[in-house]
């Protein structure tokens, strides 16, 4: 399972750490128990490790939760960092039967290693939480980190202001440390006037440019991305600021032999619901000229699937080969079943003027109904759309013919003519696209199998190579 997830519970928050040659995946287990006896339980910190994001060592609990009245009863997300040969950990503490009427606290923990990511020891007299000014239900996800070795050591937070609008309160907050006990408050990173906050903030640097990544859930459940030429900005956004829709959220980064993994969830769904928590997924991070992101799926995940050729038949008079039919129609063509885990490669040269082309996954033999990647060269965009779409009634007009696609999964990408090359990874229920190694999108397909099929709207698209396996 390239999408791991543990046997009983879901991954939520990621914290990754590179250590020992290894990647060591701290992460929220989400247990979501069905038991009715079992009682409320809290929330704590697991581990899994891997050195290719292929195979996972599962390491279980490294970090219980509290008991019941404890400030960590449940252990929400942080940072882990090493100082010389001892490893320390920032947590998040929460306790729902501690607080006020506007909720419960969170507050900053602390543990401690001697070496050991899977052996910790709290150290509760460090534990601290908001300061005046700052709204005490919100100070949480702290990240810890130096802008140079001899630096102080310093540690960003979500937070809120307490005393401005709540969908404009959101902060980045930040303190220092010379010990990595005791903290004093600084000027915050980023003061954006847009968010109710700013959740897993995360910074590093990467060679002239430093970035802050963070999720929000007020414009559009995403992680996004800031850029900046020095550690305390300005912080600009980049043409693309997001790193994938709304499917791969809470990304945390981490730098391991000299490449940056960006490592989220794919939440689960509840119907049309996206829920919280799911399966772990990873992107490696490439730098562009102007400072920009782009993503796509480490060669190791890559190299695990070996792929073959696909041939396509036409459907309903399309030209036998694609790229050779009028530009005024729709033309599909369609394969032979895939496998629910499997690695498509898809490369093509389209025209100028094509209006989309895509594959079809999951298909019917006649390719009628399918989960769609369309690739739309006029709004430069890829979406996923599903057809059959949802019912408001029994006629036949009473279609979602006024959703075009799933908009919280659409991506701006850059789709010039000329030649392009799209990657889809299904992993069973889950699923990552990646188009030209710049653009992820991923999603949870509706149906288990099918056929992989091809199309071209208004236009004409040469397929150079279809693989798949």
């Amino acid at each position: 399972m390239i999408h791991w997830r543990p046997p009983e519970g879901f991954v939520g928050d990621v914290i990754p750490f590179s250590y020992g040659g290894r990647v060591w995946l701290f992460y929220l287990l989400d247990r979501r128990s069905d038991d009715p006896t079992a009682g409320p339980g809290g929330m704590p910190w697991a581990l899994v490790s891997t050195t290719d994001f292929v195979e996972y060592e599962d390491h279980g609990v490294v970090l219980p939760t509290g008991d019941r009245d404890a400030v960590d009863f449940d252990c929400y997300t942080g940072s882990v960092i090493a100082d010389g040969s001892r490893l320390h950990l920032f947590y998040t503490g929460h306790n729902p039967r501690r607080g006020s009427d506007r909720g419960a606290f969170q507050v900053v923990c602390h543990a401690v290693s001697e070496g050991d990511p899977t052996q910790w020891t709290k150290v509760p007299e460090d534990t601290f939480g908001a300061p005046n000014g700052f709204v005490p239900q919100d100070w949480r996800d702290p990240f810890v980190y130096r802008t140079a070795p001899d630096e102080p050591w310093q540690m960003v937070l979500a937070a809120r202001y307490d005393d401005s609008p709540d969908r404009r309160c959101g902060v980045v907050a930040r303190l220092t440390s010379t010990d990595l006990k005791r903290w004093e408050l600084a000027p915050p990173l980023w003061e954006p006037h847009r968010y109710i906050t700013q959740e897993c903030p995360d910074v590093f640097q990467w060679g002239d440019w430093w970035y802050l990544v963070y999720s929000e859930f007020s414009d559009a459940f995403q992680t996004r991305y800031r850029i900046a030429r020095t550690p305390d900005g300005p912080w600009l956004a980049p043409p693309r600021d997001t790193v994938d829709g709304r499917a791969f959220y809470a990304a945390k980064s981490v730098l391991h032999e000299g490449r940056r993994f960006f490592i989220g969830w794919i939440p689960t769904k509840q119907g049309d619901a996206w829920q919280w928590a799911g399966n772990l997924a990873v992107l490696e991070a490439h730098q562009e000229p102007d400072g920009t992101l782009a993503f796509g799926l480490p060669a190791e995940i890559v190299a695990a699937y070996d792929a073959a050729d696909v041939k396509l038949s036409p459907l309903d008079g399309a030209a036998d080969v694609p790229g050779q039919g009028a530009h005024d129609r729709y033309a599909a063509w369609i394969g032979d079943p895939m496998p629910s885990h499997c690695l498509i490669t898809l490369t093509v040269d389209v025209a100028s003027g094509t209006q989309s082309f895509g594959l079809l996954l999951h298909a019917t033999p006649d390719g009628e109904y399918a989960t769609i990647l369309r690739l739309e060269p006029q709004r430069n965009r890829v979406v996923l759309d599903q057809w059959p779409r949802g019912r408001t009634g029994p006629a036949q007009w009473q279609i979602h013919g006024d959703v075009p696609h799933a908009v919280d999964l659409e991506r701006p990408c850059p789709l010039p003519p000329g030649r392009h090359t799209v990657q889809v990874l299904l992993d069973g229920a889950t699923a990552q696209a990646v188009v030209d190694n710049r653009v992820a999108l991923s999603f949870r397909p509706d149906a288990p199998a099918g056929h992989l099929g091809f199309f071209v709207t208004d236009g004409a698209v040469e397929v150079v190579e279809l693989r798949a396996g």
